[in-house]
This record gives structure tokens, sequence and C-alpha cells, in this order.
């Protein structure tokens, strides 16, 4: 478990993105797919710095 202060605020940022991403609600209460699919994205990059460059599980 080795993870620098960069993996730290990669996993820090690329969180704030995916929850935003994947919790915006328009002003009709509707979920863009825009949003949803960028958010989804921004979800597999924050995992993918945690496991591997963080956790060093892959």
């Amino acid at each position: 478990m080795d993870g620098n202060l960069i993996d730290w605020i990669a996993v820090a940022v690329t969180g704030v993105i995916a929850m935003h991403g994947l919790t915006f609600r328009d002003k009709n209460g509707e979920r863009p797919w825009v949003h949803l699919l960028f958010g989804s994205i921004a979800l597999i990059f924050c995992l993918r710095f945690l496991f591997a460059d963080i956790l060093g599980l892959w």
C-alpha cells in the first residue's frame, strides 16, 4: 500500500467528478445521459487509481 500524494489527489478529484456526474439532475428532475456517461467513466478511473496505484491489487 504505497500511494503518493498525486495518487490520492487523483482519487479524490475523479471521485468528486463521478459523484457529481452520477447524482446530477436537471430542472425537470431527469438525469442527462452525458452526465451519467462521464460520471461512469470517472468512477472507473477513480477505482483504477485506488486499486492499482494505491492498494497495488492489479
